[in-house]
């Protein structure tokens, strides 16, 4: 009988949706492996997602007026949604034979009956209530919630990237605590670290990675620079990923960028900042930490994961403008600090934070499953 694995995602990106894929092929070579994604499957389906759309607007119409939810967000938390998305996949997956199903992230419930079914996902939508000032009525309904949860439970085992999603899981959700698997997550780009063996922290060039500006903190750093440049007038701020409309000087704001022009940036900087108000993971802290930077970031989600404060970065809290600006003097004004921290994020990224190490972890939960 061939071994086979449903591998299904929402769509290809972001780029752990490939990793992952990539990584877990490698820990079972005697397997194929099917990828199968969400979007293509309801793509066509043109008189359901005008029926969906529908209910979203029945739904949430006032929760998008009022700019409580997002339609983009909200399309895919429909019961109608989850349901058919359910039946689809039952269809696609009943006529083969599975060693065992692998799921991303938990918009919808991709078991099949019979078959082992692992999940892996960043976040659980009640995880959203730790952050300090949520909205709770950003909330999605506990219909929704329930429909989540049944997610979870029709799972074998679940894999998450960090102990907060950990602890939701099992205080939220009320899963089992051996049924609940921090396995952390790997990076995406992949630094030449012969490159930066030798590298100098004299410069003053600090590097901010995102694309949901006002998420990640952005703001919250541009007022933080301000206060940086009065101490270190030289210091620059690179801006990868969002493109703000900022007008001041020593800001260099570059938008989207490829991962090869990404790599240059991590290479050139000093030190790696961002602020970032909800997190449920921060694949760019893990990039920064390969290229062997010193880190800045928030006390929120899973940052405390891999962020000790005062032996590999600086950790503060969220909003703390004043702590950010003296976390990066601290690091602009001794080199030798920067680079303590940087070997130390090396050194953490080889033994916890890598998809080889990541996927390893895979291997020995679903193949203890499975023999069982």
């Amino acid at each position: 009988m061939q071994n086979k694995i449903a591998f299904i995602r929402p769509k290809p990106w972001p780029l752990a949706n490939i990793k992952v894929a990539e990584a877990l092929a490698r820990q079972f070579p005697d397997h194929d492996m099917e990828v199968i994604d969400i979007e293509d499957l309801v793509r066509d389906k043109t008189i359901f997602l005008a029926i969906n759309t529908l209910l979203v607007c029945l739904t949430y119409g006032w929760g998008m007026i009022t700019g409580a939810k997002k339609f983009k967000e909200a399309f895919w938390r429909t019961s109608y949604m989850f349901k058919t998305v359910k039946k689809l996949l039952k269809k696609r997956l009943s006529n083969h034979n599975y060693s065992f199903t692998f799921q991303m992230q938990s918009l919808f419930d991709c078991s099949l009956q019979g078959v082992p079914h692992f999940i892996y996902t960043d976040h659980t939508h009640m995880a959203n209530v730790f952050y300090p000032n949520f909205d709770v009525k950003k909330l999605y309904p506990g219909k929704w919630v329930g429909l989540e949860k049944e997610v979870y439970t029709n799972a074998s085992k679940i894999f998450v990237r960090s102990s907060n999603i950990q602890k939701s899981l099992i205080e939220q959700y009320q899963q089992p605590v051996e049924k609940v698997i921090c396995v952390y997550a790997g990076n995406n780009i992949e630094t030449d670290n012969s490159a930066i063996e030798e590298k100098s922290y004299t410069g003053k060039n600090i590097l901010f990675v995102g694309i949901d500006w006002e998420r990640k903190g952005g703001p919250d750093l541009i007022e933080a620079f301000k206060l940086v440049l009065r101490r270190h007038p030289s210091a620059t701020l690179t801006i990868a990923g969002a493109k703000p409309n900022l007008e001041m000087n020593n800001c260099k704001v570059l938008g989207k960028i490829s991962p090869a022009e990404l790599d240059t940036h991590y290479n050139a900087a000093t030190l790696f900042c961002m602020p970032t108000r909800v997190e449920p993971f921060g694949i760019a802290f893990l990039e920064a930490m390969q290229a062997r930077l010193p880190i800045i970031g928030t006390n929120v989600g899973a940052i405390p994961d891999f962020l000790q404060n005062d032996w590999n970065g600086i950790l503060v809290e969220m909003g703390d403008i004043q702590g950010i600006a003296d976390g990066i003097i601290r690091l602009l004004d001794n080199p030798d600090l920067c680079r303590m921290y940087g070997e130390r994020n090396i050194n953490l990224i080889n033994e916890r934070y890598s998809w080889q190490a990541v996927s390893r972890k895979f291997h020995t939960h679903i193949t203890n499953h499975i023999s069982q």
